[in-house]
């Protein structure tokens, strides 16, 4: 599969590139943003993917998340695709911000006009990790997800069911049920988040989830921080430090 290089920007020895393709799975050209470490250029390296939150498409996290020197010094290559198809001309994808662009939930739609374009949930799976793994220095045994708000209900979603395919998990959002390798989970949760004050997020339930099935958890809620990209920055070296630790193993 072909993919055309959009941009490339030198960041700490390593690159942070920008490729487009056509996509099989979704029918549309997709982008994702890929850094690429300085390990990257003498060795296969471990792929972490990070998934966005509603509204946003592969530049959100590569140009405001501030993960590269972290990344770079962990060895990591680091993944963001978009959020979900583009330019599919269905009729009332682009009328509400949290349903059709950019809103693809890393769900797999079964009904139509949907359900030919909206495959985010394969997209991840499968299709993006053959491609990356085809092209990029990478070790596919060693992969790792993560993810904000409605990435980081992907990220627990693809985690769950698929056991064993990704090395260290980190979510926001809910799982109620699990049987597979053990798991390690990491999240961070803005206390002044607004989603978190109009109970869309509900952490709570999730930890009482993880008690029942004695799933570990360390669930960290954040003093002072909100749902942007700057709380993000505050606290993704943490994140990459977490992966990096069953990624490097």
């Amino acid at each position: 599969m072909a993919l055309k290089q959009v941009s490339s920007n030198k960041c700490f020895e390593g690159f942070q590139k920008v490729f487009e393709h056509d996509s099989a799975e979704l029918k549309c050209k997709m982008k994702f943003g890929i850094y690429l470490p300085p390990k990257a250029e003498t060795g296969k390296c471990p792929v972490l993917y990070w998934l966005s939150g509603l509204t946003c498409t592969e530049q959100n996290f590569i140009t405001k998340a501030a993960f590269q020197q972290a990344a770079a010094e962990h060895g990591l290559i680091v993944v963001a695709p978009d959020t979900s198809p583009r330019g599919c001309n269905i009729e009332g994808e682009d009328e509400s911000w949290d349903f059709g662009t950019g809103a693809g939930f890393y769900v797999d739609a079964t009904e139509d006009p949907w359900k030919t374009n909206y495959r985010m949930y394969s997209y991840i799976k499968d299709e993006l990790p053959k491609l990356i793994n085809a092209n990029f220095p990478t070790d596919p045994e060693r992969m790792s997800i993560f993810g904000h708000s409605m990435g980081g209900h992907g990220a627990l979603i693809l985690a769950l069911k698929n056991p064993g395919k990704y090395k260290a998990y980190d979510a926001t959002q809910l799982v109620k049920s699990y049987s597979g390798p053990r798991l390690d989970i990491l999240i961070d949760q803005g206390k002044d988040d607004q989603f978190l004050s109009a109970g869309q997020l509900l952490p709570d339930n999730f930890i009482a989830a993880c008690t029942e099935r004695k799933i570990p958890v360390v669930f960290r809620l954040q003093q002072g921080y909100d749902h942007s990209y700057f709380f993000i920055a505050s606290f993704i070296n943490d994140h990459i430090k977490h992966h990096a630790k069953y990624l490097n193993a």
